[in-house]
């Protein structure tokens, strides 16, 4: 604090002490405003790392808004004229992100895709990246890179008039991904707590990233489940059509092979099995509804237990009556002696069902034939109403020597005896005439 006089004379000690004292004054005056100027940046600062949270917590499908946030930031509050983020790994094509304020895209083009990769020691922002630390350069027309006549920092210092940069690298899981870059047109370092300003954005740059990658990966993965979840329904529900008609085994089978084709119509020698109860339809004239369901039910868990324990392929029921393929959809072995041996295993067990339902007042019996021979097999009937099937003569010789088995009788066609005469004892009925069966004639046999 200076006074002048234009005479000579001394200042006295008075007002010396009074000069004195608005100089104290002064300095604290000073200090309050630094005081002040300090605490408003600092206010200034955490009011911008606030708000790029928020833009995080909003913008967790697209790192975009938040970088155009920490940009606009940055050179605001760190006097900055420009701003970028490029982006790249080691050997990678650096990659211009995000630029701010950039009045000409000859600062920017520098690091575009293509330009240069990040090689270590190529330029400043490759060292930012692989050495995962920051670099400040306070003045780039005393650089080696400006010295050595390298064109990037020459068009930055002579043509842009570019002076200071700092240099942030963005580090994720120990690895640089990236550098927040600062570009100021006048010599002047950027002050420490600027620097530490912009390390906070740094990192917050890379938790929005984090944030894009784990939202797009959840996303891809909620994806690829309802995919999943949309195909096990499907599996479910061709499953659930199978099993009307197919054995569990066959249906799984078949689900798992993803080949529906062996369903359509096509020729196959096959081993048909028909059984039904003998009485059944007397039973429910006299029966109460309550009481046939329930024998129905008995019956047909009791014999479809079987029907899967024995290589069956198709299991149809109609009423009373079922009807058993075997050798198709999928090959079996020895078709006709296990349609024989599930006969035999259900014969016994229809026995002991009919010695219960005789307790309870119901005289029943159960009745067999198989045969042997070519049938066409295939799907047929309408949307939601499909049904697997076979057709042709030998299916209907196996339902007539069902119709004409007594009870405990096991009726087989000649065919069907000859594949199994070296397997199981039988025993010849003679000729059979069998209602639309045309000559010859049918020869059945009980099995023994």
């Amino acid at each position: 604090m200076i006074l002048f006089r234009p005479v000579v004379r001394a200042y006295p000690q008075s007002q010396i002490a009074l000069v004195e004292t608005f100089a104290e004054q002064a300095v604290i005056a000073i200090e309050n405003v630094w005081q002040f100027r300090e605490l408003q940046a600092k206010l200034d600062r955490e009011a911008a790392t606030r708000k790029v949270l928020q833009v995080i917590g909003e913008s967790r499908d697209d790192e975009q808004p938040v970088f155009d946030t920490i940009l606009e930031n940055a050179c605001r509050l760190c006097e900055a004229n420009i701003g970028a983020f490029v982006m790249g790994r080691a050997g990678d094509a650096a990659q211009v992100l995000v630029a701010h304020n950039c009045t000409t895209d000859a600062t920017i083009a520098l690091y575009r895709d293509g330009h240069y990769t990040m090689e270590k020691g190529g330029s400043y922002a490759a060292d930012a990246i692989h050495q995962r630390k920051i670099i400040h350069v306070e003045n780039l027309a005393e650089t080696d890179y400006y010295i050595k006549g390298d064109s990037r920092f020459l068009s930055l210092v002579d043509e842009q008039g570019i002076r200071t940069i700092l240099y942030v690298p963005l580090i994720s899981q120990g690895e640089g991904i990236g550098c927040l870059i600062l570009f100021r047109p006048v010599v002047r370092a950027y002050t420490e707590s600027q620097i530490t300003l912009v390390e906070t954005f740094a990192e917050q740059a890379v938790i929005a990233i984090g944030n894009v990658q784990q939202f797009r990966a959840l996303e891809s993965l909620n994806a690829e489940l309802g995919q999943r979840v949309e195909q096990q329904v499907c599996e479910i529900e061709r499953m659930s059509r199978f099993r009307r008609f197919l054995s569990p085994a066959v249906a799984e089978a078949l689900v798992s092979s993803g080949d529906g084709s062996m369903l359509s119509s096509h020729r196959a020698l096959i081993a048909t099995l028909f059984c039904d109860i003998r009485g059944f339809t007397a039973f429910c004239e006299r029966a109460e509804p309550e009481e046939t369901i329930e024998l129905l039910q008995a019956y047909h868990e009791e014999m479809g237990k079987l029907i899967s324990a024995h290589d069956a392929g198709v299991d149809k029921r109609m009423g009373d009556g079922i009807m058993v393929v075997f050798n198709d959809p999928f090959p079996c072995e020895d078709p006709t002696g296990s349609a024989v041996q599930l006969a035999l295993t259900m014969r016994e067990r229809m026995a002991e069902l009919c010695k219960q339902w005789k307790r309870l007042g119901h005289s029943l019996d159960f009745g067999m034939g198989i045969s042997l021979g070519c049938a066409t097999i295939g799907m047929v009937g309408s949307e939601g109403r499909y049904d697997y099937t076979a057709s042709g003569t030998s299916v209907n010789l196996a339902a007539r020597l069902c119709d004409r088995a007594a009870d405990g009788e096991i009726l087989l066609s000649p065919r069907a005896y000859t594949a199994i005469d070296d397997q199981f004892k039988a025993e010849s009925n003679g000729e059979l005439s069998l209602k639309g069966i045309r000559e010859p004639r049918a020869i059945a046999f009980e099995t023994t």
